[in-house]
């Protein structure tokens, strides 16, 4: 039996949502990004003490079939955006269709009905904030990362990032080198 719980992505959530498991005698075999898989079945009671103890740490135990596959796409782009070492080379759409196992259409058309942006919008908003974390790491020029995102160009990486934060990728990372000089200077 599979359990979707919605989480950010870190050790001490995955430590949280075990925990919780085990104070209800809930053994699992697998806590992955928003999904557990349980051994077996759980009793009514175990699922809505389970409910309950997660909303009180900020996670939530998610039961509609709609809130489950949105959640599983945000997971799926956000796996291959921001963990990810090698971006899909085939469309995104392909991908998240193949990785979920439902036509696109439908896939893109929930998201857009729950979400209120279209899957792509959110593609890119999640692309922006990596091309941020990686700018700020200073290890690749825009070039590498403008190839490491899969976008055709520097210029189109740029027009992106302006568009989404109102800064060029450029200004970006010029402010981070003056907040490092003012933080020396203190």
């Amino acid at each position: 039996m599979k359990l979707y719980i919605k989480y950010m992505v870190s050790l001490r959530c995955k430590m949280m949502v075990k925990e919780e498991l085990t104070k209800l005698g809930i053994h699992c075999v697998v806590v992955e990004l928003g999904m557990v898989e349980i051994l077996h079945d759980i009793t009514y009671l175990q699922h809505e003490h389970l409910k309950y103890n997660l909303q009180n740490s900020g996670l939530e135990l998610l039961d509609d079939k709609r809130g489950i596959l949105i959640e599983k796409i945000k997971n799926v782009i956000t796996e291959m955006v921001h963990y990810s070492e090698v971006m899909p080379k085939e469309n995104y759409s392909d991908f998240i269709s193949e990785k979920l196992g439902y036509d696109y259409t439908y896939l893109s058309n929930i998201f857009s009905e729950v979400k209120g942006i279209t899957i792509q919008q959110y593609i890119i908003v999640h692309k922006i904030e990596r091309v941020k974390e990686l700018l700020l790491y200073d290890e690749l020029n825009l070039t590498e990362i403008a190839f490491k995102l899969h976008y055709s160009s520097v210029a189109h990486l740029s027009n992106q990032f302006k568009k989404i934060t109102g800064l060029t990728p450029s200004f970006y990372r010029q402010l981070k080198h003056k907040r490092i000089g003012n933080l020396e200077n203190v």
